[in-house]
């Protein structure tokens, strides 16, 4: 029961970071740990619906913040947008390239870390052209092609934070595994 709850404290203290760290103002465009978490969760929650929660919760967590600050002209992004349920289903589909994970080590990490943000980039960008959204391209392979392009600027911040927070998850869990003493709560 104690390793349940300190489970849920983990997630659900995850989940807020993430959010809190996605409006921060300035920071690289598509820079962001939600694809790093959707993997994690994925390759480590056993409780599928859990491993699906994790980045969902903190996707929508992060869209609320966003959405207040836009209606208090804090921000020029829109906390809900029309589109925004197809990007949380490609968040969720993160989740299954997690569940590839077969054995958590450097080299399946690594390529389930660069593999998401190709996979989601090419998704998304696909739907934004298919349902007319963004820059609005026309319905041609050149249009398709110029959708792909206008995206380009997140593509590499999304690869870099891929990296960078499946290292801090995968590697934090990884030396969390190996001194399990760690997780012990001094008491007073």
């Amino acid at each position: 029961m104690k390793n349940n709850r300190a489970l849920l404290i983990s997630l659900a203290l995850m989940i807020l970071v993430a959010a809190l760290y996605r409006i921060i103002p300035g920071r690289p465009w598509g820079f962001a740990p939600q694809i790093a978490m959707a993997l994690f969760g994925g390759a480590v929650i056993k409780d599928r619906k859990w491993a699906f929660a994790l980045p969902i919760f903190s996707m929508f967590l992060s869209d609320c913040l966003y959405e207040i600050l836009f209606r208090n002209g804090l921000t020029t992004i829109q906390g809900f947008y029309e589109g925004q349920f197809t990007n949380y289903v490609l968040f969720a589909g993160m989740t299954l390239i997690g569940f590839l994970i077969k054995k958590i080590n450097l080299v399946q990490v690594g390529i389930a870390s660069i593999a998401a943000p190709l996979v989601y980039f090419a998704l998304s960008n696909f739907m934004v052209w298919i349902e007319g959204a963004g820059y609005v391209r026309p319905k041609t392979f050149s249009g398709l092609m110029q959708t792909y392009v206008d995206g380009l600027p997140f593509l590499s911040g999304s690869i870099m934070s891929s990296v960078v927070f499946s290292i801090i998850l995968f590697g934090g869990y990884y030396l969390l595994q190996r001194n399990p003493s760690s997780l012990k709560v001094v008491k007073a």
